[in-house]
């Protein structure tokens, strides 16, 4: 079993709070693994020789995705199989993953579930299943994982939000529902953790990422979508979340386009609400 590692500053840096994970070496856990976001961040950190815990469902898939972090530089990579949404399953993982690891340095939160959907079109099973996984599972994630960081004063967690936590957007009700909640919890959780100046919560908010996700998506409306432009690249998102591990801010969002339609949003709601239907419907809807 490995000794806890010491989360000091980096010589010859100046960071913005105190630098919280070390450049190398670190134990770092990363949900939602198997595909898009996640695995591109599991695949950033290894190249920086940390500890790899990878989470997702698919195991198979983890297995495949852990080879990669291997051959990228991972200083060792961990498969746990897990449902976010399941806190039993969660708290298995992170006491399995302390007790293997000698302890958690930072756990960087990716695993989210996209549907479309007017409200009186998605089903009460399709809701339930968007909020288990983003808002649910970010809560089981955090409370377990926070645990742990005030147990040792340190850690830093890192949950991808979206832009949609921001703005409203038709037809996907259930996730913007989802991503509001997760955009309030870590919020919460920065308040609550703000006598610990070592363990830090931030919330990273992508734009229109290019992953599979899309092709995955729940739509109990029969509908088939893309992800609007201006995409971004996964890899690029990972860099993104990955520059959170030492910890320059609790929020970020991942391009300038986010923060013009945030301020659409807020300061002339009555022209974002008229437009957004048939500009969401022109960019995103295929056929």
């Amino acid at each position: 079993m490995r000794s806890p590692l010491s989360l000091v500053p980096v010589p010859g840096r100046l960071p913005t709070l105190r630098t919280r994970v070390p450049h190398h070496g670190a134990v770092v856990v990363v949900t939602g693994a198997s595909s898009g976001i996640g695995e591109a961040t599991a695949l950033r950190v290894s190249r920086d020789a940390h500890h790899v815990v990878l989470m997702a469902r698919r195991k198979e898939v983890l297995e495949e995705v852990a080879e990669r972090c291997r051959e990228a530089g991972a200083a060792s990579v961990t498969v746990e199989p897990t449902d976010v949404s399941d806190d039993d399953a969660v708290a298995a993982a992170i006491e399995r993953t302390i007790d293997q690891q000698g302890g958690i340095d930072a756990v960087l939160h990716c695993a989210g579930e996209v549907t479309y959907g007017r409200v009186e079109e998605a089903t009460a099973a399709t809701f339930d299943q968007v909020l288990a996984t983003n808002l649910s599972g970010s809560a089981n994630i955090a409370r377990h994982t926070i645990r742990h960081f005030r147990g040792r004063r340190q850690g830093v967690l890192v949950v991808v939000g979206s832009l949609l936590g921001y703005v409203a957007i038709p037809e996907m009700t259930p996730y913007v529902v989802s991503k509001w909640g997760v955009r309030a919890l870590c919020r919460q959780l920065v308040i609550e953790n703000h006598d610990l100046p070592d363990l830090h919560v931030s919330h990273v908010s992508p734009g229109s990422v290019d992953t599979p996700i899309y092709d995955k998506a729940l739509d109990d409306g029969g509908r088939t979508s893309k992800p609007p432009p201006p995409v971004m690249s996964a890899e690029k998102a990972a860099e993104r979340i990955v520059r959170h591990l030492d910890a320059h801010h609790h929020a970020l969002q991942t391009a300038a386009t986010n923060h013009l339609l945030i301020a659409g949003f807020q300061l002339a709601p009555w022209v974002y609400d008229r437009a957004i239907g048939p500009a969401f419907k022109l960019l995103s809807r295929r056929g």
